[in-house]
């Protein structure tokens, strides 16, 4: 079973020598890997929205059905672009736990805290529509970044892209560990 520890560890790190003294003065180079990492942030951020459609009603979180039609979709992206569709399928995948993970949380804090819980549902149907759309841009992303991804500075870039992203979007504890879930199968 993979463990999010060396990216956890790595990004760390980058987080540290990002906040040393003299970092202020030559900003490091962006990593190569920024691209993936921010629109896995964003595909994460659609699982509250995702979330808010949901509560209350009959619709699981599971849905293997959908979940399979994205898998679908994103191999055969991958495909008329050149990319390795297996590869992209096991990408999906991480990206589909990592925003389960989010929309299970937040049903926790709602029924522990029904005050907290949506008061609006938003159209599932237009969250998709973005969740579409992001899905297309992060095939392409993988794509364009395959030797990055293949490469032994890997980790460390896609630890330096996590830093980036989280500086530039803010995100909570629980998004921030869903997008270290969303990414283990980015480095090959």
């Amino acid at each position: 079973m993979r463990t999010t520890t060396p990216l956890i560890t790595t990004a760390l790190a980058a987080a540290a020598l990002l906040a040393s003294p003299g970092s202020a003065t030559a900003a490091p180079a962006s990593s190569p890997l920024l691209p993936v990492a921010s629109l896995a942030a964003d595909r994460l951020a659609t699982a509250d929205l995702v979330a808010a459609a949901k509560w209350g009603t009959d619709s699981p979180i599971d849905d293997p059905a959908r979940e399979q039609q994205v898998l679908d979709t994103v191999a055969a992206q991958a495909e008329q672009i050149g990319a390795d569709p297996d590869e992209i399928r096991t990408v999906f995948r991480d990206q589909i736990e990592a925003n389960k993970t989010v929309q299970r949380a937040l049903f926790r804090r709602w029924t522990a805290h029904p005050d907290e819980a949506p008061t609006t549902k938003p159209d599932l149907s237009v969250v998709r529509q973005t969740i579409n759309r992001i899905n297309t841009g992060l095939v392409t992303a993988l794509a364009d970044t395959t030797p990055d991804r293949s490469s032994a500075g890997c980790r460390p870039d896609l630890a330096l892209a996590v830093v980036e992203v989280h500086h530039e979007k803010h995100p909570d504890p629980l998004h921030t560990g869903a997008l270290f879930r969303s990414l283990l199968s980015v480095c090959r």
